[in-house]
């Protein structure tokens, strides 16, 4: 017996024992259902491989039933074959822009049935092994960078180590000179300082759950990044905010979202390189787009027009430790803000402008997928 299971629903008891018998006949599993109801329920309790669906049933249609089927997600990915005597284009149109992967008109050809089904299974199965190997990549990516990050603190913490050891050993050299011991104690703390931030920055990297979000005005959230960049950073750049959507609210973790925003306009104030602070212009603007399924995206862009993306780095910008300046302990700003951007469900995605400079681009969901997904259970 095949481990694919189909569930057939149909209000016609004989409909359904005809399927269930031809389909048994395949190898398939199959499990049955009379009503649009006891269709769900036998979904909650045996996630079918594929749902053979009456589009016409008294009390909850086929439409509803699938519509059920896409608003969850553990349910969405289902393929769903309607059965129906309804041929006109129209309610073909219908039953497809609900989810329907394909519609088999009445009175029921068993033969084209099954070669239908089992054209969607062997979909459904190609499917699942993309989502396999995505995973797979991933995990190899993931180990990739575990190894650049290894790579990276060994040799920035060596070099600042180093520095460290240089200077303690010109103390002692110029022991009895306070200016030169002052001056050499000072770089001493400076690059205690780069270890202690490169520690607490793959602290970030290391947390696994998903931060606690709130409902914020997006306002606010924009003010305190900049804020931040300011006290962070030691700056007083000014950022000129272009904010298309000064009412909107999005779910969100406060210290995630202030870090990115901080990172990313640092490292568009570091692309000026040693132009004079008056002479660093970045701006930010926003914007709200819809993505699949109508979910409602924020989009916050921070321009420059500095040196733009270094040839030598454009691949590999997102990498930890990956930078253009000689300075050792840098390097690592974008990594932990794409990092912590993914951690609540948004992206950052860096571009060169045409007129010169770049594009960081922030992407975040307005609303959390788990409190939707969490209310549309409760109403079931």
């Amino acid at each position: 017996m095949s481990s694919e299971r189909i569930l057939v629903v149909d209000d016609q008891p004989i409909n359904v024992q005809l399927l269930k018998r031809k389909l048994e006949r395949c190898g398939l599993a199959v499990s049955t259902a009379n009503n649009g109801l006891e269709a769900l329920e036998q979904v909650k309790l045996h996630k079918p491989d594929l749902i053979l669906l009456d589009l016409m049933m008294p009390d909850m249609d086929g439409i509803e039933v699938c519509q059920r089927l896409q608003e969850r997600s553990d349910t969405r990915s289902i393929p769903v074959i309607f059965v129906t005597a309804r041929t006109t284009k129209e309610s073909k149109l219908e039953g497809l822009a609900v989810g329907a992967v394909d519609y088999i008109t009445k009175p029921i050809d068993l033969d084209e049935t099954v070669a239908r089904v089992q054209t969607q299974l062997r979909f459904a199965a190609i499917n699942r092994e993309n989502l396999e190997l995505q995973r797979r990549l991933e995990e190899s990516r993931r180990a990739a960078t575990i190894g650049a990050v290894a790579q990276g603190i060994a040799h920035n913490l060596n070099n600042l180590l180093g520095v460290v050891i240089g200077y303690l050993d010109l103390i002692k050299a110029g022991y009895d000179k306070p200016p030169v011991v002052k001056k050499n104690a000072q770089n001493v703390d400076d690059a205690i300082q780069r270890i202690v931030g490169i520690i607490r920055q793959l602290s970030t990297l290391v947390v696994k759950s998903r931060p606690d979000l709130a409902r914020v005005p997006l306002e606010r959230l924009i003010d305190g990044g900049i804020r931040r960049f300011h006290n962070d950073y030691k700056l007083t750049a000014g950022v000129v905010v272009n904010n298309a959507t000064p009412d909107l609210e999005i779910d969100t973790n406060i210290e995630t979202f202030e870090e990115v925003l901080s990172k990313v306009l640092m490292n568009a104030w570091e692309s000026y390189q040693d132009s004079p602070a008056e002479q660093r212009p970045i701006s930010i603007y926003t914007r709200v787009f819809d993505k699949a399924r109508g979910e409602k995206m924020l989009e916050i862009r921070v321009d420059d027009s500095g040196r733009g993306i270094a040839e030598e780095i454009r691949d590999r910008m997102f990498e930890p430790f990956v930078s253009t300046k000689r300075t050792v302990g840098v390097g690592m700003g974008l990594t932990i803000a794409r990092h912590s951007l993914r951690s609540v469900g948004g992206e950052v995605t860096m571009s060169s402008r045409p007129e010169g400079g770049s594009s960081a681009v922030l992407v975040h969901p307005v609303r959390d997928p788990r409190r939707r997904d969490k209310s549309q259970d409760d109403e079931e």
